[in-house]
């Protein structure tokens, strides 16, 4: 019997997710098994996706659907319930249960990234991905200054682009940038921030993939600073997915929406 697994967002036709479970069923000889790119242009269509995919069990989320998906599942992970965001669903006899998977893939890697230093953060962004890397900051007791276009009211230091002054990459060493600029895909190429703050304190984790190197990245490293991008992020986050589509993690009793 065939397995079917997937991807929602839009746009996904470059999509990181595809190629990793290919390579994946593969690898690892699961013939049965097979992951699809489903592009919606509108969140409304998912209902007709499910629709025309019944033997669908776990999604992928991505951008922009990680919180307008919400209204569409039944329950929510616990973890997924606090950070208020999702990029994992299980789909189990027409019953849809959401989770995240950016929290702990993100804990993971900034713990071989931080150094001892590096207890203050500034978080770029204020979507599904910064909401999970925030609640991943506050488990590791580091604290951090959102920065986004708008000011925020739902976080304890939100600060504007215009606000972000130089001399907070030296008092907030770690940099994330959980925006999509910077994107193959996207035009816009760099955030407006006063890189001239930016020095070999500053440890910058771009959740980009493609392209491997981006633009801030790369002004990033000029001026001393050591980068990552997200790929062993996304690799984490395909292996924990994996694990709650196949019972192996994520059944604890989730909490009801």
């Amino acid at each position: 019997m065939s397995r079917q697994f997937g991807l929602i967002g839009f746009p996904i036709s470059h999509s990181f997710s595809g190629r990793y479970f290919k390579d994946k069923f593969k690898k690892e000889n699961f013939p049965d098994c097979h992951y699809d790119l489903f592009p919606l242009p509108h969140i409304q269509e998912f209902d007709a996706l499910l629709k025309n995919n019944r033997d669908l069990e776990g999604l992928n989320v991505t951008i922009p659907y990680k919180i307008a998906i919400l209204p569409f599942l039944h329950e929510l992970s616990a973890e997924a319930k606090a950070i208020g965001a999702v990029n994992c669903i299980k789909l189990k006899n027409g019953f849809l249960t959401g989770y995240n998977t950016d929290a702990e893939a993100f804990i993971a890697i900034l713990k071989s990234y931080k150094r001892p230093a590096q207890n203050k953060a500034i978080v770029f962004g204020s979507g599904g991905a910064a909401k999970a890397v925030c609640f991943a900051l506050q488990t590791l007791e580091i604290e951090f200054i959102l920065v986004a276009r708008s000011p925020h009211t739902n976080f304890v230091s939100s600060i504007t682009y215009k606000e972000l002054m130089p001399g907070r990459f030296e008092s907030h060493p770690l940099v994330i940038n959980c925006t999509p600029v910077g994107m193959a895909s996207i035009l816009e190429r760099e955030l407006p921030i006063p890189y001239e703050g930016i020095g070999l304190q500053n440890t910058f984790i771009d959740l980009i993939y493609n392209p491997p190197q981006t633009v801030m990245m790369k002004k990033m490293m000029d001026l001393g600073a050591e980068v990552h991008n997200g790929y062993e992020m996304l690799c984490l986050q395909a292996e924990i997915s994996w694990k709650i589509w196949n019972g192996i993690k994520g059944e604890e009793k989730p909490r009801i929406m």
